[in-house]
């Protein structure tokens, strides 16, 4: 018995043939086409209980045919195939109707598993989409094509649909508030206020002021009455950047906002309704506040409705290319000169491990526009710029040039890896447990270093650790460390 019947369009037949096969097997009956009118055909006869489609077809734009397919039939589901992968794509197939987006290549399991969900959900309706941006497409809020951005781009089309609260976690650098300002604008609340606040940048007396507003006389200073930042962002998005250096106090009145949906300002006796989504943002690990009696738990489970990973650069390293793009065009929009960045400077750049996060590369960007005359920018500039950039600055660059050299110390070179590890959180903290964490970091090495130089004979590696025979096995079994004798 089949499970139903799936019209397939892709002017690839390679596509057609494999998707056309996964779904059979799935026990589905499939119909393919290489055309956009053949799939209208279908479609305005009644045919076919889901469409999975490419976007771009020889005689038509599946965005373009997506609006008639769902006026005429607004329960068939239509999965969009695209190998146009960036934020626009999936935005506009969203908008446009679709049922889900899939940017090519993708999992032929996935997609089965999408089909089979669509016709178990044909009675969810669509009137609850988002309003449609008024840009046409060309100014990308979000940059990268990588498997990484894909995820969140699929994520961030579904949730413009809903008021959902969404909490993004991420290091330093890599672009929270870009994502939170892409839910804002292309969701439904588009035209109501973005405010942000940024928890670590307000005294932590301030912050419940800062947030809920005040009334006069209400503390020592307090002249005049003021709005706070839920009055300023209603009918709109309050974006609560850091999140985990919040107060306990401010939490708890954060999350009365949460569960009842009103508030009172510093000094005020009558309950104010709210009307805010809110996106929080962190680059802290809650769940390990939260053990350290420093983070509510039930606050953490309001805001963690949607989680959303935002992946460090060197996670995401093949989006250098569309990135530096992105900033030499931004950068010359500003006035700065054009540049051209050498094939063999992008790959210096597809090395580097970016402990600053996007916000380094457009930093350098900005810098290499700004200080260097030549059109072409080479390899040898970059270097330069990374080496002086990185870390601590002209002091780490004598430092790695004493790595080279053999000259520095070890307790020098941990020092230099720290320096780069505390710059990589920008004006935050690492998580607590950094002493344990950097001991148990340097044992591995240190023990695989001895047994290396002793070939293997634990009785003389044991020596020179000064340790007891029998620790130094017991640590080798805790460490997964793989002895090779001689």
């Amino acid at each position: 018995m089949s499970n139903g019947t799936v019209l397939v369009a892709d002017d690839d037949a390679a596509i057609r043939t494999v998707v056309s096969q996964a779904l059979s097997r799935a026990g589905y009956d499939v119909r393919v086409t290489s055309n956009a009118a053949t799939l209208w055909r279908w479609v305005a006869a009644g045919e076919g209980d889901a469409v999975v489609s490419d976007v771009v077809m020889p005689d038509d734009n599946l965005f373009d045919l997506l609006p008639r397919m769902k006026k005429l039939r607004p329960d068939l589901p239509v999965i969009v195939m695209s190998a146009q992968n960036t934020f626009m794509t999936a935005i506009r197939a969203t908008e446009k109707g679709a049922y889900e987006y899939l940017p090519k290549p993708f999992d032929l399991v996935e997609l089965t598993g999408i089909v089979g969900r669509s016709l178990t959900e044909l009675k969810r309706k669509d009137d609850g989409r988002g309003i449609a941006p008024d840009q046409s497409g060309e100014t990308m809020p979000l940059v990268g094509r990588s498997a990484a951005m894909q995820d969140i781009y699929r994520v961030l089309a579904r949730m413009i649909q809903s008021d959902l609260t969404v909490l993004i976690n991420g290091e330093s650098g890599t672009g929270k508030e870009l994502v939170a300002r892409a839910l804002h604008e292309y969701g439904k609340r588009k035209n109501g206020p973005f405010v942000a606040i940024n928890m670590a940048a307000i005294p932590r007396d301030l912050i419940e002021s800062e947030l809920f507003g005040h009334e006069k006389g209400a503390f020592t200073g307090a002249m005049t009455r003021s709005t706070g930042r839920f009055e300023q962002a209603e009918n709109g998005t309050l974006f609560l950047d850091e999140i985990g250096d919040m107060p306990m106090d401010a939490q708890t009145r954060l999350l009365r906002v949460l569960q009842q949906g009103e508030y009172m300002t510093v000094g005020g006796r009558t309950p104010i309704k709210t009307n805010v989504r809110i996106v929080a943002a962190t680059n802290k690990d809650l769940r390990a506040l939260i053990s350290q009696g420093l983070f509510r738990e039930d606050l953490y489970y309001r805001l963690n409705v949607v989680p959303l990973r935002i992946p460090p650069l060197r996670e995401r390293l093949e989006d250098i290319g569309d990135l530096v793009s992105h900033f030499l065009a931004k950068v010359q929009e500003e006035g700065l000169e054009a540049k051209r960045i050498l094939p063999d400077a992008l790959e210096l750049m597809r090395r580097y491990d970016w402990p600053g996060n996007v916000r380094e590369l457009e930093n350098l960007i900005r810098r290499l526009a700004a200080l260097y005359p030549q059109d072409e920018i080479t390899a040898e500039i970059v270097a330069s710029e990374l080496r002086s950039s990185d870390g601590a600055g002209a002091g780490e660059s004598d430092a790695q040039g004493a790595i080279a050299a053999g000259d520095m110390t070890i307790a020098q070179a941990v020092e230099l890896n720290m320096q780069r590890y505390f710059s990589s959180f920008g004006d935050a903290l690492p998580p607590p447990g950094l002493y344990h964490r950097v001991l148990a970091e340097l044992e591995y090495p240190l023990i695989m270093a001895a047994l290396t130089a002793t070939r293997g004979n634990q009785i003389r590696a044991a020596d020179v650790l000064g340790l007891n025979r029998n620790t130094l096995r017991k640590k080798i079994k805790d460490l997964g460390v793989t002895v090779i004798k001689g």
